[in-house]
């Protein structure tokens, strides 16, 4: 019989504290509240008043009945297949999804760009990921992202919208949706956050291993910029403690590292096919930072030596060792 994970108890460090259907509540009674009485409220880029003691993130993760390995990676030629092993190595797509759960998948698309320029999550990378969820029984998929380039042309000349269209997602730029307030905190603090972030169930955070020139590499932790409303562009000043700090706040129930190809210079946006390298290869785990780790070694760089990876391991928020990561066999 298949096993699947466990909802975390209330005295578990993972405990949920509020239902996502509760969360929702609060936060549109908060906006309402802040709007109508302005006293001890914030007002953040003039687009609405947001009351600061809005509520926590929702819980998303949950602990396998099986304990599983921190993060498992599969090498060869087809993507989907790497999925497919890497989740197997971990127990299955079961053991993370429920039957009757909504999923949200959060890949990079962020840029303008073609597959082949390595400059967003691979495509079949994310299709696979929506079929795993839905074979597990979800009942909805959710795959969005807040563009950095027009929305529809990321999605579109990514190969994303239709990929995980035809896998059975619901795919829109978070660029065409709905923000709301949110307990952010440090750099973060007073931005908003996508709507359906906080409606679904289970959130998988999809990152594809690229250079960036500020931070030098940009991985999963950073990718929490695509939930994020108008003003993130101020956590760029301080990019180390910013991806470290998203990393805190955002702990999703499983994190996918791309590194079908990687992107070794003038990223986050890439262009040239010279920058490209292909790895084939995919990762998965519960260790957000052994999976950063992992994928910095994809891009040639120890991760060591990355002020974020290292600061989110100072955080407690997982260990900055690529080798917790298994590579299967082929």
């Amino acid at each position: 019989m298949e096993q699947r994970g466990e909802p975390v108890k209330e005295h578990d460090p993972y405990v949920e504290r509020i239902s996502r259907r509760e969360a929702v509540t609060r936060l549109s009674s908060t906006a309402l509240v802040a709007g109508a009485i302005g006293a001890g409220a914030l007002v953040f880029h003039d687009r609405r008043t947001v009351d600061a003691a809005a509520p926590p993130n929702p819980e998303w993760r949950v602990r396998p009945v099986t304990p599983a390995l921190p993060g498992a990676a599969a090498r060869g030629a087809d993507p989907a297949a790497n999925v497919r092993r890497a989740l197997a190595a971990l127990g299955g797509m079961g053991t993370f999804v429920k039957r009757g759960e909504s999923v949200l998948i959060k890949p990079n698309v962020g840029w303008d760009r073609l597959p082949d320029q390595a400059a967003n999550t691979d495509p079949t990378v994310i299709a696979e990921l929506v079929r795993q969820c839905l074979a597990a029984g979800a009942t909805r998929v959710v795959v969005t992202d807040n563009t950095c380039n027009d929305g529809r042309r990321c999605f579109a000349r990514s190969g994303i919208a239709d990929a995980a269209k035809a896998a059975g997602a619901e795919v829109f730029p978070a660029n065409d949706g709905r923000f709301v307030a949110a307990a952010l905190t440090g750099l973060a603090s007073g931005l908003e956050v996508h709507e359906e972030l906080l409606r679904v169930d289970r959130v998988i955070n999809v990152p594809v291993a690229k250079h960036h020139g500020l931070s030098r590499a940009t991985l999963g932790m950073k990718n929490w910029m695509g939930v994020l409303g108008r003003g993130r562009n101020r956590l760029h000043q301080d990019i180390d403690r910013a991806a470290a700090e998203l990393g805190a706040l955002f702990r999703p129930t499983l994190t996918v590292v791309d590194a079908t190809r990687v992107l070794l210079a003038n990223g986050p946006q890439g262009g040239s096919l010279g920058d490209v390298r292909k790895v084939d290869a995919v990762a998965a785990g519960l260790d957000p930072v052994a999976l950063e780790a992992w994928g910095a070694t994809q891009l040639g760089l120890d991760p060591r030596a990355l002020g974020f990876i290292l600061e989110a391991e100072r955080r407690g928020l997982g260990r900055a060792d690529a080798k917790l990561v298994k590579e299967l066999g082929g």
